[in-house]
């Protein structure tokens, strides 16, 4: 950890079918193409446990599920994903498809996204700005048109697609039906995030999520701290000067590590356990 001091994490841009030609602010598509995804990634070193995401939508993403840590590991991979969602603005219409409206057994959620159905089957959520949703392992997902959000995960690229709209992308029903838990989604993991107010959004067990205007808030856990700026700008001491990283950048730091926020900054702060 002591070589890691501070680092302002490369951005990607990921091109994805139902992504947008025109980002919001601040980002920025220097291309044509439709960029779904923006992921921030360490340059150099271990890959960070956790992933951080913006995400973009023109249309709906598949109706997917992903592996928990023991069911990963059972195929020979590091771990599962779980992540949740903060939705930063979203379309008149917009929803997020998680869960089931009924209990699905194994049998009749195949036939389901082989025939369509399960389209017909999900919880589709009306979602607003605000609106933040843990999603776990085995939840059957899916992120519906005009939606901004950022998504924090355990850094795992496992994603099983149950059904893709008629898409020319592979399927995976055999891995996907046998980790999926097709039933309603818990209610209590659902909440609605006032921006102003700190918050512990995520407590474990295999992460935390905090959102606040402290710059020296710190979570328990193991690893870097992950530093999103959602509003405002926060800057690192560091010996060679100041860093400096905006909202639309990522930064990862030595829980150690001094923090100074711009005056009305709002943070996300995450931590692996």
């Amino acid at each position: 950890m002591a070589a890691l001091s501070a680092c302002k994490l490369a951005t990607r841009q990921v091109e994805k079918p139902w992504g947008r030609a025109v980002l919001p602010a601040p980002f920025r598509n220097p291309g044509s193409e439709k960029i779904g995804e923006i992921w921030f990634e360490a340059e150099t070193g271990p890959a960070l446990p956790l992933m951080i995401k913006y995400l973009f939508t023109s249309e709906k993403l598949s109706i997917q599920v992903h592996p928990s840590d023991a069911e990963a590991q059972a195929m020979g991979m590091a771990s599962g994903k779980e992540e949740c969602w903060l939705v930063l603005d979203a379309e008149p219409g917009a929803c997020l498809g998680i869960g089931t409206l009924r209990q699905l057994g194994a049998d009749e959620l195949r036939e389901a996204a082989l025939s369509g159905e399960i389209e017909a089957l999900m919880d589709w959520k009306p979602v607003a700005r605000g609106d933040f949703y843990y999603i776990p392992a085995g939840t059957v997902h899916a992120i519906g048109a005009g939606v901004s959000l950022i998504e924090v995960q355990q850094n795992a690229d496992i994603t099983y697609r149950l059904y893709d709209y008629g898409r020319p992308r592979e399927l995976h029903l055999d891995d996907g039906v046998a980790v999926s838990r097709a039933a309603p989604y818990p209610a209590q993991l659902h909440h609605r995030v006032d921006f102003a107010a700190d918050q512990l959004l995520v407590d474990g067990p295999l992460f935390s999520l905090l959102l606040t205007g402290d710059a020296a808030a710190r979570l328990d856990g193991t690893g870097p701290l992950t530093v999103i700026p959602v509003e405002g700008s926060v800057r690192v001491d560091q010996p060679e000067g100041m860093l400096t990283v905006d909202a639309g950048e990522c930064l990862a730091i030595d829980p150690d590590s001094r923090l100074i926020a711009s005056p009305g900054a709002r943070l996300l702060l995450a931590r692996a356990h």
